[in-house]
């Protein structure tokens, strides 16, 4: 094992070594030409037709708000849909009947989490954050494991 690892290791150090031997190559003019001239181009698009993160803050701005307008309005749309012609109180009420199970459950969860965080001993929350992180870890260097052993090719040889 040790011979094929040595013979692949001074493979490399000679491909390494013709390699950098070689002269350096200039592009293409063609490919330089087209590569500024698309330079060029995206330099002088409009505002709008760039990436939202190189709009102007006033626009982004606004653009956020719309969404959130747009997302209301049709949140609004189906419950007036759903409750019909009644009145806005009785709609209201309606919707809260629908909602406050839901807004029970939560608020239940919420005090089951705080009285686990309570009662449970901090060191066995800090023992459990250490376990997690290690068994993160440890995921992280088996799929790196995985990788070098079964995706890698073996040798140069094999291409």
């Amino acid at each position: 094992m040790s011979k094929h690892i040595d013979s692949e290791q001074k493979l490399e150090r000679a491909l390494s070594e013709a390699l950098r031997g070689l002269p350096l190559r200039r592009a293409p003019s063609t490919l330089e030409l087209r590569v500024v001239d698309e330079l060029e181009r995206r330099a002088a698009l409009p505002w709008w037709r760039v990436s939202f993160s190189h709009w102007p803050a006033a626009p982004r701005v606004a653009f956020v708000i719309v969404c959130i307008a747009l997302v209301a309005a049709t949140f609004l749309g189906g419950v007036f849909a759903f409750v019909g012609g009644r009145s806005f109180n009785e709609a209201a009420a309606l919707v809260l009947s629908w909602v406050q199970p839901f807004l029970a459950v939560m608020s239940s969860a919420g005090g089951v989490a705080t009285l686990l965080v309570r009662v449970i001993p901090p060191l066995w929350l800090y023992g459990g954050m250490a376990l997690g992180i290690m068994l993160y870890l440890a995921l992280f260097g088996l799929g790196a494991a995985a990788y070098r052993l079964y995706l890698r090719p073996s040798s140069v040889g094999d291409l």
